[in-house]
């Protein structure tokens, strides 16, 4: 560790600097002075780059987990990894308050359903993380009752494991940010022909012309009593 001395600037340069926002508010500043302070305390950006700077620093994940993996998830809250440094250590109760939905475990096809629930539920834009191998390809429990995640619902990132380390789940967090950060659009998602909660399904619906379904009334019908 290499220790360098810095000649220190003092309290004296705050104050110059506090003396001429004040100058400013009042409209005493002008000219040379005033393009001075302007280049000094002013940052300049697009609105989509504020808009994903915000989003991205501010994920509040949902407090969901389904199987051991949720054990690894928990603990990204505590001291060692400390995900409050980036500011996602907001676990919300509700998925009306919530952004981030950590699929932590195994998927059964039964509990599929409600997964779905859950993440329509949430905010947009939201986000999802397919946590551990169970969740991405259905891991050790390769059998009929297990689905992986990104077959009912759109995912972000996937973080392998069985399960993985508090450290890849975080590891996967800023990966996810850097996502949002890069491409507020969501562009990655193109491959789910998804955005937000509506997917695009290129067959007809259930009673129209094509349709293969049978015995299944169209939207809005009724089967009358």
């Amino acid at each position: 560790m290499e220790i360098v001395r810095r000649e220190k600037t003092g309290a004296d340069d705050f104050k110059v600097r506090q003396r001429r926002a004040q100058q400013m508010l009042r409209g005493e500043l002008e000219g040379e002075d005033l393009e001075q302070h302007v280049r000094e305390s002013i940052v300049t950006t697009t609105l989509d780059k504020a808009v994903g700077w915000a989003r991205g620093n501010a994920l509040f994940p949902m407090t969901f987990g389904l199987a051991c993996c949720a054990i690894e998830m928990m603990s990204i809250v505590a001291s060692r990894v400390d995900v409050a440094r980036f500011g996602f250590e907001a676990f919300r109760a509700s998925p009306r308050q919530a952004d981030l939905l950590i699929i932590s475990g195994r998927v059964s096809i039964k509990m599929a359903p409600v997964v779905r629930r859950i993440y329509d539920q949430m905010l947009e834009p939201k986000y999802s993380i397919a946590m551990g191998a169970c969740s991405s390809s259905m891991g050790v429990f390769n059998n009929y009752a297990i689905v992986p995640a990104d077959k009912f619902m759109p995912i972000d990132v996937h973080v392998p494991g069985c399960p993985p380390r508090p450290e890849a789940l975080m590891h996967g967090v800023i990966a996810l940010r850097a996502k949002v950060l890069g491409s507020p659009e969501q562009g990655w998602r193109d491959r789910y022909r998804a955005r937000g909660t509506e997917e695009i399904v290129d067959a007809p619906m259930p009673g129209e012309p094509g349709s293969d379904a049978v015995n299944v009334f169209a939207p809005g019908d009724t089967a009358g009593a």
